[in-house]
């Protein structure tokens, strides 16, 4: 078996989706554990790819691969993972999307990906996401946290608008917010009232499991 779950690491770590996706098959039929299976095999693939990219031995368009060879995986194993005796319980909800006004999609579809490759549940809302479309996701599907990208300065407003909203609704104080992009700083989400900032995908992961646990960001 062992030598099953070191092919599932391989398969994501060098970004190879009908491998990843044919493994969680047999991995399926052959009745191996899921925990080992998430675990010990495709968990650990996406973790040595975030560990690369971190260090500069692995590019954007790496990470992207790795990040599509899991979900490729997940894709098999999901009406699995979701029955109460996988013993699998994700790690929280997110729900992400880019505000309004903005169709860049690469950089808010790579975190998702990241995040449910690390075992949480996300709703990916998708680009030019209206406002109140995010509002109402907050109040009907009570994510722990969401995330809010906007790629260009001039949408950036559109994050403060619907911190502001939120506030208003009385639900800001339900949910974690945590926001990026290009021209987002760390400055502008302390000024906006955002609860994380993130750079990056990687980053994003590791920020939503502080925001989680109650730790400093």
């Amino acid at each position: 078996m062992g030598d099953l779950l070191d092919k599932m690491r391989i398969a994501v770590l060098d970004g190879e989706e009908a491998d990843a996706a044919a493994l969680a098959k047999d991995a399926l039929e052959k009745g191996v554990s899921l925990s080992d299976v998430m675990n010990e095999g495709f968990l650990k693939g996406i973790h040595e790819a975030g560990q690369l990219y971190a260090d500069g031995e692995y590019y954007l368009p790496d990470l992207v691969c790795s990040a599509e060879a899991m979900k490729a995986a997940l894709a098999v194993l999901d009406n699995e993972l979701k029955k109460p005796s996988a013993g699998i319980e994700p790690k929280g909800k997110v729900v992400v999307a880019t505000v309004q006004g903005d169709v860049h999609d690469i950089g808010k579809t790579i975190v998702g990906s990241m995040l449910v490759a690390n075992g949480y549940d996300v709703l990916d809302l998708g680009v030019d996401v209206p406002n109140d479309e995010i509002i109402r996701a907050v109040s009907e599907l009570k994510p722990q946290v969401i995330g809010l990208s906007a790629l260009l300065s001039t949408t950036m407003d559109e994050q403060k608008n619907i911190i502001e909203t939120l506030s208003e609704e009385g639900l800001k104080d339900s949910v974690k917010i945590m926001v990026g992009g290009a021209p987002v700083t760390q400055g502008w989400a302390d000024k906006i009232g955002a609860d994380g900032y993130s750079d990056d995908a990687i980053g994003a992961v590791g920020l939503t499991g502080r925001l989680l646990a109650g730790r400093e960001v």
